[in-house]
């Protein structure tokens, strides 16, 4: 597997890269990438690790797998290439910014803009067939991620988690909430942002949370 990485990664999860688990997903990564059509690029796997250090991560949002549909994942949770259509949680992310925050998002669905500030936008899966929502479940990536969770939590402090939906929910139950601040709420898919999504503030939330721990807030645009 092809690892373009922040070399504060490298050391971050240096016990990752050499364990089982992780030799068994490689190999299985390799076959898929040589087999079929995978998302997002090989060379965009660790994207979302590769722009955002592991010392200078402020912000982590949580999704669950890349879009599977051709030239939408690049590498980034609810992110697309610029000029990509909006996907509809991220019609209803921007749509909840413009409320809560009360700024217009520019007119480009590639996240890269917020992680250039600090915002990890971390997928549990961080690769998936065409066409197959979740086809890489179970194969060592939510051990992967939960590491690296993990280590932020137990390594960093004053993090703001944003959990959308029972699936981060789960995942960041072993966050350390007296290191971190940790939002959940419903996920911003049109199925459920109706249900606690729409309202939940998270973006002023995480912003006043940075600023009263001497943090730079996030320009949400």
């Amino acid at each position: 597997m092809y690892i373009r990485i922040h070399p504060s990664w490298q050391r971050a999860l240096q016990s990752e890269w050499s364990s089982p688990y992780f030799t068994k997903l490689a190999e299985f990564v390799r076959q898929a990438y040589s087999e079929g059509e995978v998302y997002p690029p090989a060379g965009r796997i660790f994207a979302a690790l590769d722009a955002c250090p592991f010392d200078k991560v402020k912000v982590v949002i949580v999704g669950q797998d890349p879009y599977h549909e051709p030239g939408q994942a690049n590498g980034f949770c609810f992110s697309v290439y610029d000029g990509v259509p909006f996907p509809p949680s991220l019609v209803n992310i921007f749509k909840e910014i413009r409320s809560d925050v009360g700024v217009e998002p520019l007119p480009s669905g590639d996240l890269r803009r917020w992680s250039n500030q600090g915002v990890l936008l971390l997928n549990s899966l961080l690769t998936v067939g065409r066409g197959d929502a979740a086809s890489h479940r179970g194969k060592g990536w939510e051990q992967f991620t939960d590491a690296i969770i993990a280590k932020l939590s137990a390594e960093r402090s004053n993090i703001v988690f944003l959990l959308w939906g029972n699936y981060a929910i789960r995942k960041g139950q072993g966050i350390d909430r007296s290191r971190h601040l940790v939002l959940t709420s419903a996920h911003p898919s049109p199925l459920s942002a109706s249900r606690g999504f729409f309202g939940n503030h998270h973006f002023t939330l995480a912003n006043d949370y940075l600023k009263a721990h001497g943090q730079q807030p996030i320009d949400w645009r």
